[in-house]
């Protein structure tokens, strides 16, 4: 159980980096460029997706960080309830982080193939840092997703352990 737990931490503090290094990668990325004598600056901001992205990643990142601290501060899980409650917030948490993460890609393909029936212009043409640091941003957070499906099988398993497997949803007699 003390090796769960370690791998727990472990799991917690990469995803906290990544989701926060995610967020600075698109929260710091803009490139501004000459184009026939207009200045014109392309920031997270002209792509809705990756705002939002923005957001979730610092939502969750809190998240993980208060996971670790009442792991740090001793306050132990003793009930079913607050695992319940751990084991459905980091699933919640997954999900969110993988959906705004595929949104953020599907929004990036359009800036990076254009669509002439929306007269959207092929942004990576122009701004190819730009592309290339919200392409990595992209991966970094599924990437963190990854790890956040495994630290939800971690949840499950310490959560479902209390349970018994002969009896529905009764707990193992002690």
């Amino acid at each position: 159980m003390v090796r769960l737990r370690e791998t727990e931490v472990i799991l917690r503090l990469c995803i906290v980096f990544l989701l926060i290094l995610t967020s600075i990668l698109i929260g710091l990325d803009s490139q501004t460029k000459d184009i026939a004598y207009i200045h014109k600056k392309v920031t997270f901001r002209y792509l809705f997706a990756l705002e939002v992205e923005l957001y979730i990643n610092a939502v969750v990142a809190a998240y993980n960080i208060v996971q670790l601290g009442f792991g740090w501060y001793g306050v132990a899980q003793k009930n079913s309830n607050s695992k319940w409650l751990s084991y459905l917030l980091d699933q919640t948490a997954v999900y969110v982080v993988f959906a705004g993460a595929s949104a953020a890609a599907q929004h990036s393909l359009l800036v990076v193939t254009g669509s002439k029936e929306l007269q959207w212009m092929k942004w990576c043409y122009k701004f190819t840092r730009f592309c290339f640091q919200i392409g990595s941003a992209i991966i970094l957070n599924y990437i963190a997703a990854v790890l956040m499906i495994i630290l939800s099988f971690i949840s499950s398993f310490s959560l479902f352990r209390l349970y018994s497997p002969k009896r529905y949803f009764q707990f193992k007699s002690s």
